[in-house]
């Protein structure tokens, strides 16, 4: 089988299987929140509400059903694209609680990991290509301290000192509140603000970016600074390389023409599921920061017993880091010419 029949084959493996990774997604959170104590009605109502008005509305969200038929009628629900209505939310379609959340989580992402590739990479790279200095010592030292620290923690320190005391940057918001925010096109405010040309709200948007991005891409370049200095470290030892050296080729142009790119290949395996797994709600940052993301409001679901909001949000969330996944596998498959399937 040539590489291209196989890498189609693998691409279509992966597509038949995907639905099979969703359905059990789906069916682990639907039976875990059913699993865990607390009672929706309770949420919604208070716990002094009369057990009949309890009942009642238990009736009228199907609570009250057999677990196998809220099971099944869930997935019908699911075949319709369907995602339900959101109980703490006054009945609003769990599709539209996440067209009004996701924009931020997908902004606090790209930023975040924006950060953590260039601060990652560029630690790396120094560090690889001066083994034995003080350079390799502190890149380290580095990689160490920022993949260790806890995320929540490193984010209410950074609020502390560069809010609080110093006063440098707001404190738990995405945008002024007695401020117009850019007239919604995409829900990103800094691009909604380049497509409207308004460079002030472009301004003021990644300005409210600093702190939450700062810290989320920080703690994250830990991850790359470690895979990039590994993997130039043994690639820059490989036999091609010494031979490249032999030639009397410049180090710089051996470092970056020939090793970093093979050096890249387990990073950008990295990026994906990354990314994947920050878009599916860099939870800790939005409640740390208060970021109203998709991430923010799926602990909020959470805590609210607000079964059909929690379930819709997970399936959001499997969706794109099922396909996040596949995409990147074949990227690497078309990178590395080595890769089979």
């Amino acid at each position: 089988m040539s590489r291209t029949k196989a890498l189609q084959f693998y691409i279509l493996t992966r597509l038949l299987l995907a639905p099979l990774m969703l359905l059990t997604i789906v069916t682990l959170v639907f039976l875990l929140l059913r699993a865990t104590p607390g009672d929706p009605a309770d949420a919604i109502l208070g716990n002094r509400a009369p057990e009949a008005a309890k009942e009642v509305l238990r009736e009228r969200l199907g609570l009250a059903d057999p677990l196998w038929l809220q099971y099944f009628r869930y997935l019908g629900q699911l075949l319709r694209f369907d995602l339900g209505e959101s109980l703490s939310s006054q009945g609003l379609p769990v599709w539209e609680v996440i067209q009004q959340h996701f924009p931020a989580t997908v902004e606090l992402t790209f930023f975040g990991m924006a950060i953590a590739v260039v601060l990652g990479v560029t630690v790396g790279m120094l560090s690889a290509s001066h083994p034995g200095t003080i350079m390799d010592v502190g890149g380290r030292l580095f990689g160490i301290i920022t993949y260790s620290l806890p995320l929540f923690w490193m984010g209410m320190v950074f609020q502390l000192i560069f809010s609080v005391q110093l006063g440098w940057f707001p404190l738990g918001t995405r945008y002024p509140i007695d401020v117009l925010p850019p007239t919604q096109i995409t829900g990103l405010y800094t691009l909604d603000s380049l497509l409207t040309g308004n460079f002030g709200q472009l301004f003021t948007a990644l300005y409210y970016l600093v702190l939450p991005c700062g810290s989320l891409g920080l703690l994250l370049s830990g991850i790359f600074e470690r895979i990039v200095r590994v993997n130039l470290k043994h690639t820059l030892k490989a036999d091609y390389i010494e031979a490249a050296r032999a030639r009397g080729i410049p180090e710089r142009r051996i470092l970056f023409a020939h090793a970093f790119k093979n050096a890249l290949i387990p990073v950008i395996t990295v990026l994906g599921l990354t990314i994947a797994a920050l878009l599916g709600g860099a939870l800790l940052t939005e409640v740390t920061f208060s970021w109203p993301g998709l991430g923010n409001r799926l602990y909020q679901a959470i805590g609210d017993r607000d079964y059909p909001t929690v379930q819709g949000i997970m399936v959001f969330f499997g969706v794109i880091v099922v396909f996040a996944s596949m995409a990147i596998d074949i990227i690497n498959a078309y990178i590395d010419p080595r890769i089979r399937y």
